[in-house]
């Protein structure tokens, strides 16, 4: 029997004021108190799921992909379930956003039958063109620039392994990510800058994040006191508690006449068992899918040391804490 849960319960669950939490667009909109209550929220519906079963009921949410997906398609079509509601998926047929319509049309229309939105995109500007639009509210399930959901079941992740860390909270731990300057390690940067947590960005020349995000990230990490470390060097790694890595070559980017190229200028920055122990890491994150011996090495990736397949799981927990929040206010 499926339990109801009463609407000041559910009010309670979520770390936000009424009205204050509208969209879930990019990491920076989020201070850290509000960060935390997500992260806090995701753990207490991961352990109590039945909790929250009924939280979306009677709600649809349209999922918008542009860009395919196994974890992020699943995760939140499957976490949407668990909370009682119920999911569309609107794939490649429909063409890219702004092409076949335009994105404030395609927004307005789906605000009539939605009840929220999720949107995996190409670019932040179709983001922030549906929530300026719409109705009702917006996900960033990914973009060019951000991957919030996903640095959000990180710092989930993160914060369930504090003990095998040695840590009392987030701000003790050391997160390097090594790879490509993209929309993961933008989310991860910034997200880190927010709640405080030490990070290093390890890219090869020509590959490092933009300045832009670099500068968003040094301005919150100014106040919540992080520090930021930026280099080429792989042999700067310095200490760290955890090291992160992703794909060398984004999903759309995958131009066979450059793959060699780019093949051949990352391999220095290859994620081992030696570099894992050059840093002293005690763990290794993916968000996956990985490309085995390229930025990883497989033996690395089935170890005790991974945690990609935690994180996998944290999708659908720290998107639903996102649900509950915005059905919440």
């Amino acid at each position: 029997m499926l339990k109801v849960i009463p609407e000041n319960t559910v009010q309670k669950t979520s770390p936000f004021k009424k009205n204050e939490f509208n969209n879930f667009l990019a990491d920076d909109q989020l201070s850290k108190s509000q960060l935390l209550g997500l992260i806090d929220l995701a753990i207490k519906i991961k352990k109590n799921p039945t909790d929250y079963n009924q939280v979306l009921a009677g709600k649809s949410v349209a999922m918008i992909f542009e860009k395919p997906s196994l974890r992020t398609h699943v995760s939140f079509d499957m976490g949407i379930n668990k909370l009682g509601g119920h999911s569309l998926y609107l794939g490649q047929q429909n063409g890219k956003l702004g092409e076949r319509e335009r994105v404030s049309d395609y927004a307005k229309n789906l605000s009539c039958y939605a009840d929220i939105i999720v949107a995996r995109v190409f670019s932040h500007d179709s983001i922030k063109q549906l929530a300026e639009h719409a109705s009702v509210p917006v996900i960033n399930a990914l973009c060019d620039l951000y991957h919030p959901c996903q640095a959000l079941a990180d710092f989930v992740t993160l914060t369930e392994n504090l003990t095998k860390l040695g840590k009392d909270d987030l701000t003790q731990v050391k997160l390097a990510y090594v790879g490509d300057g993209n929309n993961v390690s933008n989310s991860l940067m910034i997200m880190a800058a927010i709640l405080g947590v030490d990070f290093t960005l390890i890219s090869p020349k020509g590959f490092e994040a933009k300045a832009s995000m670099i500068d968003k990230a040094k301005t919150l990490a100014a106040e919540s006191g992080a520090k930021l470390i930026f280099t080429n060097d792989i042999d700067a790694i310095g200490q760290q508690d955890a090291i992160y890595t992703d794909t060398w070559i984004s999903m759309g980017d995958e131009d066979p006449s450059k793959k060699k190229q780019v093949l051949e200028v990352f391999a220095p920055f290859q994620v081992n068992h030696n570099l894992m122990a050059k840093a002293g890491a005690s763990i290794v994150m993916h968000c996956q899918p990985a490309h085995l011996e390229e930025e990883i090495t497989t033996e690395l990736f089935d170890s005790e040391m991974s945690v990609a397949f935690q994180e996998a799981e944290n999708r659908m927990w720290a998107q639903n804490a996102v649900l509950v929040s915005l059905f919440s206010n």
